[in-house]
């Protein structure tokens, strides 16, 4: 089982790890090409970023396997970053810190770092409590749910924040970045609207989600999440939170448990998942929601946020009645 782990100090260990790295003569981490170099954080960012970019600039992936609420920078990662141009993060408390960080041990006094979940309106926004990367010690209970990118239509934003700033730095290819993003916005669209179309009839639309993540993917597919698994990351529920779940789910008749591919153990889940079907509530199931918080290096491919999202839907409308 994937245990999530608050991340030490980044500033610590960027600064070890670009002093490493300045000791020798080493190869550039880019090609040798024209166009802004642009590094992101995770996964989806990406894809958002390869689809506006095309050929026109570089776009590296700094977390796979390791997500935002585990990841710490090894010497590759401070070097893409030593010589990008752009470093787009989710923000929203998420990679924040470490992209200030990272910026900073890098030395790159010309990186722009940029948040693209402040360019969602604040009425867009779920209100959520925050366990991630903070240079103090423990989770926080304020801020924002960072969820973001599992809204097509919150996706769309940041697609359009990263077309904007491409163009701002490469004026000369402004026509390809507009055409790009355009083609890649239709294509977020048409993905919402045929999980809209999966989802057509379906009157069971409640569950319960292993984490609070699927806020927003909830809300973009007239989705009902009536309650949560593990509040705190990492933190399996005691036997009160349990029962309390489970009365929760046998009250509403909930019968489906979203649960995260990192997670193969899925302890808590499983045991409420048994007490529902002990209580008679009628094919009470686990159903697979990938939160996209991490990728295999070697399934990283422009397209991978709509394959993935895809596989999200599909789980759910074969699950739903």
């Amino acid at each position: 089982m994937r245990t999530r782990v608050f991340l030490v100090p980044a500033a610590a260990v960027v600064a070890g790890l670009v002093l490493t790295a300045g000791g020798c003569s080493r190869e550039s981490a880019w090609p040798a090409r024209p166009g802004p170099k642009v590094v992101v954080s995770f996964a989806p960012l990406y894809c958002f970023a390869a689809n506006v970019a095309g050929d026109d600039a570089v776009v590296k992936n700094l977390m796979t396997t390791a997500g935002p609420h585990e990841f710490n920078p090894t010497d590759v990662e401070a070097r893409l970053v030593g010589e990008a141009d752009l470093f787009f993060v989710n923000g929203l408390e998420l990679d924040t810190a470490l992209a200030s960080s990272l910026k900073k041990g890098s030395g790159n006094g010309r990186l722009k770092v940029v948040e693209l979940g402040k360019l969602i309106p604040e009425d867009k926004l779920i209100e959520g409590a925050c366990h991630h990367d903070h240079d103090h010690d423990g989770p926080h209970e304020h801020g924002h749910d960072p969820h973001v990118w599992l809204s097509p239509d919150l996706a769309e934003v940041m697609v359009n924040g990263i077309r904007d700033e491409l163009k701002a730095a490469d004026p000369a290819h402004a026509a390809g970045y507009d055409r790009r993003a355009a083609e890649y916005v239709a294509r977020l669209r048409g993905l919402k609207a045929e999980g809209a179309k999966q989802l057509t009839g379906k009157e069971d639309k409640r569950l319960v989600t292993f984490h609070e993540s699927l806020g927003y993917f909830a809300k973009a597919f007239d989705l009902k999440v009536s309650g949560v698994v593990q509040k705190k990351p990492g933190v399996e529920p005691n036997a009160a939170e349990l029962a309390e779940l489970v009365n929760l789910c046998r009250k509403k008749n909930i019968r489906l448990i979203a649960v995260e591919p990192q997670y193969t153990a899925n302890t808590s889940a499983k045991t409420v998942l048994g007490e529902l079907t002990r209580a008679g509530v009628k094919d009470a199931q686990l159903v697979e929601v990938d939160p996209l918080e991490t990728v295999h290096p070697s399934g990283l491919t422009p397209d991978w946020y709509e394959r993935k999202m895809r596989a999200n839907l599909e789980a759910l409308a074969g699950a739903m009645k």
